[in-house]
């Protein structure tokens, strides 16, 4: 009873105080609902302009995710300034405590720093087919510390920003026409110009290969069992997989009514009757 006795008593003597605290504390918590909510829609909004200006998707990602964080640490400054807490002394500590975080975040540093990078020298948009640290996929979203992708088999993958740049990346969209390999492999005993004829036409009888560019038709390697031809035609960078595709089918039917033979790995094994008697 004592406890609260003194408890009461403190409080009729200090309401003023008490009062002030409440409504600052009220206040505080007013500007941190507030300000979470316009950081979120101030950030939506300028990645909607940005979107609609045709700014790359990966650049008004990584900038409104900036805005956001940076909105949030003012608005958890002037909540705490609200509070009474001395903002300077606070923003010296936290400095310090960010310089210790860092040294011991070191790789996420990297990311943000890789981050930076990234959008600055774009080596990838959003949408590009492309192949990094190991992964290949389509880019989707290029954020702060992280990239995302959807790889062809609709799995998402998030790659830190640090193993990008520190690797190789291959960027499979950055150019409309791309080259398509393929090696033809045929029998020793095939007649080479007959062959070479036979992949010609059904290369001709393809409309979506470039008539512009230089197609090559030619004798690779010769192979342990086959006779590899090189057949290298060019296309538009969305039609590579779909001509790919349907120029092996169509190849090897051709081959087949020509009766020209794709031989298969092989072996002939001989037995010395002398040493079986």
């Amino acid at each position: 009873m004592d406890i609260i006795s003194h408890a009461t008593s403190w409080l009729t003597n200090n309401e003023g105080l008490v009062i002030e605290y409440v409504v600052n504390l009220a206040a505080a918590l007013l500007i941190l609902v507030i300000g979470f909510i316009a950081a979120g829609l101030i950030a939506s909004s300028i990645e909607r302009l940005m979107n609609k200006r045709k700014i790359d998707r990966t650049i008004s990602s990584f900038t409104s995710s900036m805005i956001k964080y940076t909105f949030v640490a003012f608005i958890l400054i002037a909540a705490l300034s609200r509070l009474g807490v001395q903002t300077a002394s606070f923003v010296a500590i936290l400095g310090a405590a960010g310089l210790a975080v860092g040294l011991a975040l070191q790789g996420s540093l990297s990311n943000f720093a890789a981050g930076v990078l990234i959008v600055g020298f774009r080596p990838f948009r959003a949408g590009d087919y492309v192949e990094v640290s190991g992964t290949a996929g389509t880019i989707q979203d290029v954020q702060i510390l992280t990239t995302t992708l959807t790889t062809p088999d609709n799995k998402e993958v998030i790659v830190p920003n640090a193993s990008i740049f520190s690797g190789h990346i291959i960027n499979y969209s950055r150019h409309d026409k791309r080259r398509l390999d393929l090696v033809i492999g045929v029998s020793y005993k095939s007649d080479l110009a007959k062959t070479k004829a036979v992949l010609k036409a059904v290369l001709d009888q393809e409309p979506r290969l470039l008539s512009d560019e230089k197609v090559t038709i030619g004798v690779l390697e010769l192979a342990d069992s086959s006779v590899n031809f090189a057949v290298r035609p060019w296309v538009r960078t969305p039609d590579y997989w779909p001509v790919r595709f349907d120029l092996l089918e169509a190849i090897k039917t051709a081959l087949d009514e020509a009766e020209i033979e794709i031989p298969f790995p092989q072996m002939d094994v001989h037995f010395d009757k002398s040493e079986l008697q």
